[in-house]
C-alpha cells in the first residue's frame, strides 16, 4: 500500500476515472475538479473546417474534450489527413471512429509529440498545413515550433475551460480533512486555477509535492513559488504512477 494520498484536479469525468485507477494500484486519491469544460457554440467556421480536414497535412488533437467534440461535430467522412494526438487517451477516442492516430509512446506532452518521426516527415514536405484542435488558448509553444519548421498552423477551438465555484478555503480544508500529502495538476491552466483557489492558503499549500505533466507547467509552478515540483512528463495515470514511485511520500 502506497503512503501517497493525492488530490486530483482534472475535469469531473476524468477525475473519476483516474481516482479509480490509482486506488486499484494502492494509491489513495481524492478529487477536486479545477477545470470545467464548456463547449463553444457550433459555428459555420467550425463546420467548414471539419468538412475540409483533407486540406491539412496533419491534424493534431490536444485533449480528450477536443477529440470528443470534434467527432460529435464532424461529418461522417473525416478525410484522408494524418492524425496526431498528444496522448494515448485522446488517441483512443479518435480510434473509436476508425482513425489511425500517431502519438508518443513515452511522454504525453507537446515536447514528446514534436519528437515523433512521423510528424517530422509531415513537416519536411512543401508548405505543410497543420490544424490544431483544442480549447481556447493553450499549446502556444507547440504552434510556435511548428511554424519555426515552416508549417502554416491554424486552430479549431471547440471549448473553453473555466474554474468551478467553491467556497473560500475549500482547497485547504479538503487537504487537511483527508490528510492529503500531494496535489496533481494536468495542465498549465489547471495549475493557474489551483493557485487562484488556494488564495491566502497558498504559502502552506505550495510546500506540498506538486505533480505536473510537463517542463512548461513545472516552470509555471516554480515561478509561482511551488517548492516541490515533480515533472511526470505526461498527464496519464501511468506517468503519474511512475513519478510517484520515484518519490518518497511525506507523512500526511
Amino acid at each position: 500500500m502506497s503512503h501517497w494520498r493525492v488530490l486530483l484536479t482534472r475535469p469531473t469525468d476524468e477525475c473519476a476515472q483516474q481516482t479509480q485507477a490509482l486506488r486499484e494500484e494502492g494509491v489513495f486519491a481524492a478529487s477536486l475538479p479545477l477545470l470545467a469544460i464548456e463547449p463553444l457554440p457550433s459555428s459555420d467556421s467550425q463546420r467548414q473546417i471539419l468538412a475540409s480536414l483533407d486540406q491539412y497535412d496533419a491534424v493534431i488533437v490536444v485533449s480528450k474534450p477536443a477529440a470528443r467534440l470534434a467527432l460529435e461535430r464532424a461529418p461522417t467522412s473525416l478525410g484522408q489527413t494524418v492524425w496526431f494526438s498528444v496522448g494515448a487517451g485522446t488517441a483512443a477516442i479518435l480510434e473509436e471512429r476508425g482513425l489511425h492516430v500517431t502519438y508518443p509512446e513515452t511522454g504525453d506532452d507537446s515536447e514528446a509529440l514534436l519528437n515523433l518521426a512521423q510528424l517530422r516527415t509531415v513537416l519536411s514536405g512543401p508548405h505543410p498545413r497543420v490544424l490544431i484542435i483544442r480549447g481556447e488558448g493553450g499549446r502556444e509553444a507547440l504552434a510556435e515550433h511548428l511554424r519555426d519548421q515552416g508549417a502554416a498552423v491554424e486552430y479549431l477551438e471547440l471549448y473553453r475551460r473555466s474554474i468551478p465555484v467553491y467556497p473560500p478555503g475549500t482547497l485547504a480544508t479538503r487537504i487537511a480533512s483527508e490528510r492529503l500529502n500531494a496535489v496533481v495538476v494536468s495542465s498549465g491552466q489547471g495549475f493557474q486555477h489551483l493557485h487562484q483557489l488556494a488564495g491566502e492558503q497558498w504559502p502552506a499549500i505550495r510546500a506540498l509535492p506538486l505533480f505536473v505533466p510537463s517542463p512548461r507547467v513545472a516552470a509555471l509552478a516554480r515561478d509561482a513559488g511551488a517548492l516541490n515540483v515533480v515533472d511526470c512528463r505526461g498527464a496519464s495515470t501511468s506517468a503519474l504512477l511512475a513519478a510517484l514511485h520515484t518519490q518518497t511520500a511525506p507523512r500526511s
